[in-house]
């Protein structure tokens, strides 16, 4: 238990208990958002490497590559502009943490 006493202020363990884990900020949720994110990144690198090879196989250069980083492009900000707007949503959803 925390006790202020001068000031008053009291804190028990009982109300820090209460507190459902969800609306707790954990580093490891933290850790898990970056980690989505920068998946995203590899979503944009991979359709490339897949046209490098597709170019390099069948004599198609430069097209399979010029496609693959589109798609890339494409398909990897859509997924973060989705990522970030569901974090945001949740974000917003949750009631303001006390700094007291």
């Amino acid at each position: 238990m925390v006790d202020f006493r001068g000031s008053g202020l009291r804190i028990t363990p009982r109300l820090t208990r209460e507190m459902p884990v969800a609306d707790r900020s954990s580093p490891q949720r933290d850790v898990g958002f970056y980690f989505a994110l920068a998946q995203t990144g590899l979503e944009m690198v991979a359709p490339i490497a897949v046209g490098v090879l597709l170019d390099n196989r069948f004599g198609w250069s430069p097209w399979a590559t010029t496609a693959g980083a589109v798609l890339g492009m494409v398909g990897g900000l859509a997924h973060m502009l989705w990522m970030l707007k569901r974090q945001e949503d949740r974000q917003s959803t949750q009631p303001p943490r006390d700094s007291t």
